[in-house]
């Protein structure tokens, strides 16, 4: 069992040693996969979890798809895929408050999740795909990926390789903003998979008896504050591997074997282990 700190925003990192699990030993298909169209799904032991661009640009102009953009902002309004709805970093986390402050930044309640879904035009039957810059933000489209999923939500996908690699297969971008069409269904979340997620007194409890390894940049490890954290460094114990390291430079999530290797190299652990990421 895998378990990802709620009170982290790059989930990403977590989803993707997930999806490598017990997936194909061949790594030859990934390894040219920088040079391929298509991303290739089914090397991986989670096959729901990213969608190739290629399918996206086919439903641009179908009403069966919602396009929404988790970069910031002032990122969406230089460039952003045809017809996609900014909803920035945080749109389904609690925000009370400011950064620091106990609950700032957790996963909203279900009741409130409804409702975010719901301005969205979110239900069931859509495709819901979510996408971000990697290189120039956290990776918040793994984020409300992995908490929809958790909430019961199986139409949700990551974008391979998000905005970088889209732009790299040459497909078209605009600058035209796009509002989100609202809709009244009610879809029927489950409660929160406990599975996916641990609390901050989990971890307490668990300092030095399982492996924390901290995904944010080597400046935030070591004690910046530059991105808003009220207090400078890393939980006591924690490792340290940036969630770009398991991405390829077009931004595509690395072969399972490599991710694999990565994690066993610089955390310690295998599949088969329990870890907590943040």
């Amino acid at each position: 069992m895998r378990r990802s700190l709620r009170l982290g925003s790059l989930i990403l990192a977590a989803s993707m040693f997930i999806l490598a699990g017990c997936g194909s030993n061949n790594t030859s298909s990934k390894n040219d996969s920088e040079s391929q169209i298509k991303f290739d799904n089914t090397v991986y032991a989670k096959q729901d979890i990213f969608i190739d661009p290629s399918e996206v640009k086919e439903k641009l102009e179908s009403n069966d798809i919602i396009i929404l953009d988790c970069n910031k902002p002032d990122v969406y309004e230089k460039e952003h895929i045809k017809g996609a709805v900014s909803i920035g970093l945080h749109y389904f986390s609690d925000k009370v408050g400011k950064p620091g402050d106990d609950g700032w930044g957790t996963i909203k309640k279900k009741e409130d999740l409804q409702k975010a879904i719901q301005s969205l035009g979110i239900n069931k039957d859509k495709l819901v795909v979510f996408y971000s810059d990697a290189f120039k933000g956290p990776g918040a489209d793994g984020r409300a990926v992995w908490q929809l999923k958790m909430a019961g939500l199986d139409n949700v996908r990551i974008l391979a390789g998000g905005l970088t690699n889209w732009k790299e297969l040459g497909y078209d971008v605009s600058k035209e903003p796009i509002e989100a069409t609202p809709t009244n269904e009610i879809v029927d979340l489950k409660e929160y998979d406990e599975t996916y997620y641990t609390t901050k007194e989990r971890v307490e409890e668990n300092l030095g008896k399982e492996v924390l390894i901290d995904v944010r940049t080597k400046k935030e490890f070591e004690g910046s504050q530059n991105a808003g954290e009220p207090r400078g460094g890393h939980i006591e114990g924690a490792v340290h591997i940036e969630w770009l390291e398991l991405l390829n430079k077009n931004g595509t999530p690395k072969s399972p074997d490599e991710i694999k290797s990565i994690m066993k190299e610089k955390a310690g652990v295998t599949v088969d282990d329990d870890f907590t990421v943040y």
